[in-house]
């Protein structure tokens, strides 16, 4: 960059700092006062609060969900960013489109989505309570909302970087005679391996702090149907700020957690990537 073109020191300066401000406000002050909220009686009574049946039971659930959720986004991110990235069809665009559709959705619509379609009087409810089989406020509604709101996180993820990849790689494995199968796990999935790691750990991190799609199918059923954050919720709504904000910074360790082991990944990555070359 030429001395022309180049900023001045103070303005980068500047820039650096209000960025670094306006971080500390909005992301980091919130965190530190969750957390300091959590211990102010003592790790005692945060532990305590983390200990009653009904935060075990949210706890559960909610790693329940999250281990069923991410499995199935997983697959299903890696069909959709291999055929939009590999192969060239009618209706690529609309695929990309559905893709993206869970970021401008709101997740309270999601949900109601899902209570029109599965609830006592939606489309299929009728049917399903003849049969005994139960959707809304039922795990099966969780996971199905919670897959529908992180759908998009493993295949934005992949897409960019199989489209930077190119075909040429899988095109000379199927030349010589690979299956589709060893095409990719030999070829296609030691190069995205790191950014599908990356895309797991935020789908995960949504799936665990997701909010707004469960809480219209879950019901609200205390010990059964609440997961962590609606649990925060409901502590909250009944002023037992303890317990509240003790479930609240274990789900902000949580998530805190899986980001660090992103950028661990993205780390071990970019070192990988920069050996190869």
């Amino acid at each position: 960059m030429s001395a022309a073109t180049e900023d001045p020191p103070w303005l980068r300066r500047l820039l650096i700092l209000a960025v670094v401000g306006l971080l500390g406000l909005f992301l980091l002050l919130p965190l530190v006062a969750v957390f300091t909220e959590a211990l102010r009686r003592g790790w005692a009574v945060a532990l305590a609060a983390l200990a009653d049946p009904d935060a075990l039971s949210a706890i559960r659930l909610t790693l329940l969900v999250a281990a069923i959720a991410v499995p199935v986004n997983t697959l299903g991110g890696i069909a959709a960013a291999w055929c939009i990235a590999k192969y060239d069809f009618p209706g690529r665009r609309l695929l990309t489109v559905l893709v993206e559709l869970p970021f401008a959705v709101s997740p309270v619509i999601s949900g109601l989505v899902w209570v029109l379609l599965f609830g006592a009087q939606g489309l299929f409810g009728p049917w399903l309570q003849r049969h005994g089989i139960g959707i809304i406020f039922a795990l099966p509604g969780l996971v199905l909302a919670t897959i529908f709101v992180t759908f998009p996180f493993v295949a934005r993820t992949l897409v960019p970087l199989m489209q930077a990849q190119g075909r040429e790689e899988e095109e000379a494995a199927a030349t010589l005679g690979a299956s589709g199968w060893q095409v990719f796990r030999r070829v296609t999935l030691p190069n995205i391996r790191w950014a599908l790691l990356s895309g797991v750990l935020l789908c995960n991190a949504r799936a665990m702090g997701e909010f707004g799609a469960v809480s219209v199918v879950s019901g609200h059923v205390r010990g059964e149907t609440n997961t962590m954050p609606l649990h925060v919720e409901i502590l909250y709504n009944e002023y037992q700020f303890a317990g509240a904000f003790a479930v609240a910074a274990l789900l902000a360790l949580l998530a805190l957690v899986t980001l660090g082991a992103k950028a661990l990944l993205e780390r071990l990555g970019g070192r990988r990537m920069g050996g190869a070359l």
